[in-house]
């Protein structure tokens, strides 16, 4: 039997938690919770009567709370993901019954400490249990991340027109804690495929520890940018107003998760940082592009299209992180920082909305996070870094 402190103790902490099954449930009501902001966000504003840059500080008060939760990750992962759980439930629920902006951002901040913890341990989790195959595990707990994300703008289309918000945010909030319930009662068994122990993990140098954090950083930005206000944008702008304004976010959120399954396809034949790249110049001219249209099906394609270029970066970027095999605290900190970027940007775009007048000229925010996210993947080969390129 070991003894706390072995490299099989820590090997242990590295990979025990709760089973595949309650993992996966666990990430597709993760991704709900991440997203479910822009598919309120137009009620919220009618609601409380905010202004746009008042809603900016609502995804910005979950998003700090999700990099917090993601800094503090546990040594022991399965705590992460239990306690997250627990903390995602409760500050849900309480949003629901909360009635303004600073009670809403409150509770937000603590629904997001929970997402953190759970994303960033969830992720370290999966990549020290799937060695062997580390890309296509995580790729494939993140499509249930992805599902979750598509399925609330589906059920926000269903529920809103028919339900008032309490009832829906408190059977979500539910969820987490009989989710987390069902995982602290039914642990994993072990992993077929597991390597080398989680003792191996090194410290990474202090180079590739700010480039991974810079990249999660932006992007984090750029797809919050995206998924925060697109519902908001759509009833603006877009002469088409299907399913009550969700039909545009629903389509990113399904072209980003068929697009995972793409990536992985076409990474076969493809480097690593030539998919990212392609991809990151494909999304800055979509987002120009959206700007210029009020045909809502030529919208509609353009959110097809940016999905489908967006869908790569991140699996691929934090398979490459894992393969550096950084410490618990390290991957979590590289993860958290995207959360930070999820925060700012979003807050970043509703002051701009604000000050000009027009939520179409703050579209230039997540275009030039793209850009920037190119540019420096084209300076410094950060998204990919050679040695681990197929």
């Amino acid at each position: 039997m070991s003894q706390p402190g072995t490299p099989a103790s820590k090997h242990h902490d590295g990979v025990a938690g709760p089973s595949i099954f309650w993992l996966a449930a666990g990430f597709l009501l993760t991704g709900l919770g991440t997203v479910m902001l822009g598919p309120l966000m137009p009620s919220l504003l009618h609601d409380w009567r905010l202004t746009d840059q008042q809603g900016g500080l609502l995804l910005a008060a979950k998003f700090v709370g999700s990099f917090l939760g993601g800094v503090s990750v546990p040594r022991r992962l399965r705590f992460g993901v239990l306690g997250g759980m627990a903390f995602a439930g409760a500050g849900f629920g309480a949003f629901a019954l909360s009635g303004g902006l600073v009670s809403g951002a409150t509770c937000l901040f603590v629904g997001g400490f929970g997402l953190g913890q759970i994303i960033a341990s969830t992720n370290i989790v999966v990549g020290r249990r799937y060695r062997e195959h580390t890309g296509s595990a995580l790729a494939s707990v993140n499509f249930f991340w992805s599902l979750g994300a598509v399925a609330c703008g589906l059920i926000a289309a269903a529920v809103l027109p028919r339900f008032h918000l309490r009832g829906p945010l408190l059977t979500f909030a539910g969820l987490f804690l009989m989710t987390g319930l069902g995982g602290l009662l039914n642990p994993s068994r072990g992993a077929a495929d597991t390597a080398a122990p989680a003792a191996d993990a090194e410290r990474l140098p202090a180079r590739a520890l700010l480039r991974f954090a810079v990249l999660l950083f932006l992007y984090g930005g750029l797809e919050t940018c995206m998924t925060g206000w697109l519902t908001t944008y759509t009833l603006r702008f877009s002469d088409v107003r299907l399913m009550g304004g969700q039909s545009a976010i629903v389509l990113l959120w399904s072209a980003l998760t068929a697009g995972r399954a793409i990536s992985s396809a076409a990474l076969r034949v493809m480097r690593e940082a030539t998919l990212q790249r392609i991809g990151l110049g494909v999304s800055a001219v979509l987002i120009a592009a959206l700007v210029t249209t009020r045909h809502g099906p030529l919208l509609s394609l353009y959110c097809v299209l940016l999905g489908l270029s967006l869908a790569p970066f991140f699996p691929t970027t934090f398979a490459l992180l894992m393969k550096q095999r950084p410490t618990a605290r390290e991957a979590g900190f590289i993860l958290a920082v995207s959360g930070l970027g999820a925060a700012l940007f979003p807050w970043m775009m509703g002051f701009v909305s604000t000050q000009s007048g027009s939520l179409r000229i703050a579209m230039v925010v997540p275009m030039a996070l793209a850009l920037a996210l190119l540019l420096l993947s084209i300076i410094t080969g950060a998204a990919a870094p050679e040695r681990f390129t197929a």
